[in-house]
């Protein structure tokens, strides 16, 4: 049988909370009295108390959760969420907080258990599709939380930071229709769940599970709804991921047809560049230049010429771990909403 705090306490002949007191509270012991009582636990192969026992006793485990709906690998590869998660740890590290990521699995009642599950003192949800059965599970274990989507009719309690998504997205499809641009594409990731990359039908943006994108592609309509141009008129692509290879695959049926696109706007850099990408290996065979735009203002946006939205990533991850671990005594305060700025480079010109 596995050694127990007792037996060390036995050996030495002191109490458990003595025994105890040597690993969580070592000011309360004489170094004398600590060191035989650790030398006797490692003759006995005592690892220490229970981390989560010990957790569970203290009231806190001093960890945030983060949500994604994405692989894990999302957390790693994608350049705004390894932004986003910068400023998150770099605060939470300030609070003496750890990190948990919790990729949330398709199964709704498996993604349920992974967030009723995890062993945190609140949630950051950074990206978890329709959240709001999310929020239901946090709220049922008395949790806070946090949420980069921005709550059309926010609780007072409700903590979030977020942008105007709907309201970003239209300045720079604005941007494309005031070039003459009638004839576009807008491309999302994941816009309708398990459809094919490429061309899809959709009755509106309202149809979109996702609330990031379904605001930017509303956003995107409302410009050219302006303008004239109905939703109809509009080709929504579906990515199959948030990947350069994925918004390449999207876009390239497209280009095919006797009447590409002007112009595409993607609803992330990310897809973006796969864009521009396919469109460099397209060259002369194609009637006409395509104007492309994307969303987030990631590093290689810049390099690559590309006209985007820019949006704070690292502030965002900084303020959203600030109001978790520090909430703001006035509940007002605890809904921010950040600046877009529209950029404006190379890969945009008249249709």
């Amino acid at each position: 049988m596995k050694p127990t705090l007792q037996d060390v306490a036995n050996a030495v002949g002191v109490s458990r909370s003595t025994v105890s007191n040597a690993y969580s509270r070592p000011d309360q012991l004489s170094a004398a009295l600590r060191h035989r009582i650790l030398d006797a636990a490692r003759q006995l192969g005592y690892p220490g108390p229970n981390p989560t026992a010990r957790s569970l006793r203290r009231g806190f485990v001093g960890a945030i959760g983060v949500l994604f709906t994405s692989q894990l690998s999302y957390a790693f590869t994608d350049p705004f969420a390894v932004r986003f998660l910068a400023g998150l740890s770099g605060a939470a590290e300030r609070h003496g907080a750890a990190l948990l990521l919790v990729p949330l699995p398709a199964d709704p009642a498996l993604a349920r258990t992974a967030v009723e599950n995890a062993a945190v003192d609140g949630f950051c949800v950074y990206c978890a599709g329709d959240e709001e059965w999310a929020l239901e599970a946090i709220r049922g274990r008395a949790l806070p939380y946090v949420t980069t989507a921005v709550a059309e009719a926010a609780h007072p309690a409700h903590r979030y930071v977020g942008i105007d998504e709907r309201a970003a997205a239209r300045t720079v499809a604005e941007h494309v229709a005031a070039l003459g641009h009638r004839r576009v594409a807008l491309l999302g990731d994941t816009v309708l769940p398990d459809a094919p990359p490429g061309p899809l039908r959709l009755a509106g943006p309202g149809d979109v599970p996702h609330p990031t994108t379904r605001g930017r592609l509303a956003g995107f309509a409302d410009a050219f709804a302006a303008v004239g141009v109905d939703w109809s008129a509009l080709t929504v692509l579906n990515a199959t991921g948030n990947s350069r290879a994925a918004g390449a695959a999207a876009v390239a049926a497209t280009l095919t047809g006797d009447a590409p696109p002007t112009a595409v706007l993607a609803c992330s850099d990310v897809l973006a560049l796969g864009v521009l990408d396919t469109l460099a290996e397209a060259g002369h065979r194609l009637p006409h230049p395509v104007s492309v735009t994307g969303f987030d203002d990631i590093a290689e946006a810049a390099a690559a010429g590309l006209t985007t939205v820019r949006q704070p990533a690292e502030e965002k991850g900084r303020i959203a771990a600030e109001l978790l671990l520090e909430p703001p005594a006035d509940p007002a305060a605890g809904h921010v909403l950040l600046r877009t700025d529209l950029v404006v480079r190379t890969s945009t010109g008249p249709a």
